[in-house]
């Protein structure tokens, strides 16, 4: 564990995808209040992290690797605050990131004693997201021709397309993808794709209603068969995490976690450091182990949050 903790140092990974604030604010319920039936918080704590595809670029950069995040960065506060985050744990940012015509997306979450009683979410629709691929295109290209590896993180709020897709596949040395199957893109032949149970079943064409008990092999085979990965991982929540190569499930491993108590942002982890093992010459398995481990350890915490190699070493 200590040899690829010291190989993902020297990698460079590019992270493309929807960026997001998310905002904590945190306190204590002890009535209610007499203008609605709704509580009255009195707030002990409020703090702002990096959410979505840039808690992906976090949790990259927390195990080592050297990170460049690139997504909607509104030219407000938020996105501000957001790049500022980023910048203080050595994340590049390009200016080319910047956009006014959107505001950066940024939810709120409202906790008492560890219970989320409300979110707020602020945000544009999906189509004010989209940067135009001939806007990006030059910055783009050359991000992805001198990363190592490059992660797609769509969070389904409209800054990845099928032609930043396409571009990204003809130009990557390895593209993982965390897909949002409702936009119904094109995520044909990654090198890793990444979705939940849920998530899974729409790649696969089949109801998320289900409540049988998942149909692993034909999901799988129906996955392979619309998209053509290289490597596919389903995380399946305390059930762990499902391998699959060449249409064919090759192993279910348990879950490492310990306790549960927040699982935002578990995703992010899992294919960060799955990514980061694979193009550090891992074998599928032994990168699975280790994001497994990662994973354990996130949703161990409140809010969205990253893994350490010092916490991945205590485990193994």
């Amino acid at each position: 564990m200590k040899d690829l903790l010291e190989q993902i140092k020297s990698l460079r990974v590019l992270v493309v995808g929807d960026v997001m604030l998310d905002r904590y604010v945190m306190g204590e319920v002890s009535r209610i209040s007499p203008e609605a039936p709704v509580p009255v918080l009195s707030v002990t704590e409020e703090r702002s992290v990096a959410g979505g595809a840039a808690n992906v670029a976090l949790n990259l950069r927390s195990l080592g690797a050297s990170v460049e995040s690139f997504g909607w960065f509104g030219q407000d506060e938020r996105g501000d605050e957001l790049v500022g985050i980023l910048e203080a744990s050595g994340i590049s940012v390009d200016p080319a990131s910047r956009f006014s015509s959107a505001p950066t997306i940024s939810k709120s979450r409202v906790t008492a004693s560890n219970q989320q009683i409300c979110r707020v979410d602020r945000e544009a629709p999906t189509g004010k997201y989209n940067p135009g691929i001939e806007n990006i295109r030059d910055y783009l290209e050359e991000k992805v021709s001198h990363a190592d590896a490059v992660i797609v993180s769509d969070y389904g709020k409209g800054f990845v397309s099928n032609e930043l897709l396409s571009l990204i596949r003809q130009s990557s040395r390895f593209v993982s993808v965390d897909p949002k199957p409702s936009r119904l893109l094109e995520y044909a032949k990654p090198d890793l794709l990444t979705p939940n149970r849920l998530e899974a079943l729409e790649l696969a064409g089949l109801s998320r209603e289900t409540r049988e008990s998942f149909p692993q092999e034909e999901v799988v085979a129906r996955i392979f068969e619309r998209y053509s990965p290289r490597l596919l991982a389903i995380t399946l929540g305390a059930e762990g995490m499902l391998l699959a190569k060449e249409g064919s499930v090759l192993r279910i491993i348990p879950t490492a976690a310990r306790e549960v108590f927040d699982v935002s942002g578990a995703g992010d982890t899992v294919i960060a450091s799955l990514t980061l093992a694979l193009a550090a010459g891992q074998s599928f398995e032994s990168a699975a182990e280790f994001a497994n481990l990662a994973a354990g350890v996130v949703v161990a915490k409140v809010g969205t949050a990253t893994v350490s190699p010092a916490e991945i070493l205590s485990l193994s």
